[in-house]
């Protein structure tokens, strides 16, 4: 766990709809976690809501849409041309009954085609671009709502759709957010054919979570993104799975230079040190003897946050929210891997190879762990933004 003087150094607590006072990340604005904090052995999500927005329900979408996105990771050309036929898997916990009207809301405001309805075992036969829903084990016997869990679906959709709008989208959902029933989700997400699962949502180290790992995410061919953490300095499982690709933050804005944006890490980011998992092959930095988290990044900073649309009426907000937390990060990386085809992925090791294809993020800090590289964003691999985020698909 995290020391006080390390949490407060980080955080500064903002008002919430709960009674429970929830950390917020200094310096950006006001924001608010959407799920309530995990106990041991439970996952909590990784999407955070920007309170300078309405809380009330909103018309039109502020925030950043699928053509900054796009723009900013060097994604349009491919956007428009690749991923037919791939399927993204959503593993969240519980049900968003509102799931499918809800993203072609998202896809309809953007011009983007909408998804049509299939169902688990024919979406990948589909012709065009379709969704399905499944429980944890690939059934219809879906879990009970919850409002929290319901607005980080749309969000991950949203996502997913965004930077493949070509794409199929496969939403599995575990019956509660225990590490158990949400891993099974993902095995049941690879079973029905998804070439990528995006995980936005962790919980504390355990010391069974090696064989967990085994047991739920060690499926080689097929690329699982999982969000780094957004509690700042300090490592989340199942981010810390040598099996997958952990997601760090960024403070993503406009820029005027050849680019068009800026990055710097974002103070929320989770990085560090595994207390449990082996370093993976690939992997070779000197400041952990175990696996170090992240991998790459993209935008959390919920001050620079994404536009999602969702109608569940959950804590007096409801229709367009601007989101941020890792929540953003993992299911943007899992897009562009279905863009880039993703043959070859094991965990992250693709990424390793092809480290020139990434934009480098340098400046920024999420947390205190003695000036080094675990928690400060420098020039090459880093904590909190890993080797960067992406620059086309090429490292995906």
């Amino acid at each position: 766990m995290r020391s006080a003087p390390v949490l407060a150094a980080a955080f500064t607590l903002a008002l919430t709809v709960t009674g429970v006072a929830e950390a917020a990340p200094a310096g950006h604005g006001h924001a608010q976690r959407v799920c309530s904090v995990a106990p041991a052995g439970f996952a909590a999500c990784n999407a955070w809501i920007n309170t300078d927005t309405a809380f009330a329900a909103a018309a039109t979408p502020s925030g950043l849409g699928p053509a900054d996105l796009q723009s900013a990771y060097n994604l349009a050309s491919l956007a428009g041309s690749a991923g037919a036929g791939r399927t993204i898997a959503i593993v969240d916990a519980y049900d968003a009954p509102t799931a499918f009207a809800d993203v072609n809301v998202y896809r309809g405001q953007y011009g983007i085609p909408a998804l049509a309805s299939c169902t688990p075992t024919s979406i990948d036969a589909s012709t065009t671009p379709c969704f399905a829903k499944a429980d944890q084990n690939g059934g219809t016997s879906y879990p009970r709502k919850d409002g929290g869990w319901a607005q980080e679906i749309s969000l991950d959709l949203d996502m997913a759709s965004a930077i493949c709008p070509k794409c199929n989208i496969l939403l599995v959902e575990g019956t509660s957010s225990s590490f158990a029933n949400l891993g099974t989700a993902v095995n049941t997400a690879v079973r029905l054919g998804a070439e990528v699962v995006s995980n936005s949502y962790g919980g504390a180290e355990f010391s069974g979570e090696a064989s967990s790992e085994g047991q739920y995410f060690n499926h080689p061919g097929v690329a699982i993104t999982v969000s780094s953490g957004d509690s700042g300095y300090g490592v989340e499982f199942p981010a810390a799975s040598r099996y997958v690709t952990a997601v760090g933050g960024t403070s993503l804005k406009k820029a005027s230079n050849s680019r068009g944006w800026s990055e710097t890490a974002w103070s929320g980011a989770g990085s560090g040190c595994s207390a449990y998992i082996t370093k993976p092959s690939w992997q070779t930095d000197s400041g952990c003897g175990r696996r170090t988290v992240a991998d790459v990044s993209a935008v959390a900073d919920p001050a620079t946050g994404v536009a999602v649309y969702d109608s569940t009426a959950y804590q007096g907000r409801s229709g367009w929210m601007v989101f941020g937390g890792t929540s953003v990060a993992a299911p943007v990386v899992g897009g562009v891997y279905a863009l880039g085809g993703v043959g070859g992925v094991a965990g992250a090791n693709t990424v390793y190879s092809h480290t020139s294809s990434l934009n480098d993020v340098s400046g920024g800090s999420n947390g205190s762990c003695g000036g080094s590289y675990l928690c400060t964003a420098v020039t090459g691999y880093d904590g909190p933004t890993g080797f960067g985020t992406p620059n086309g698909a090429t490292a995906f």
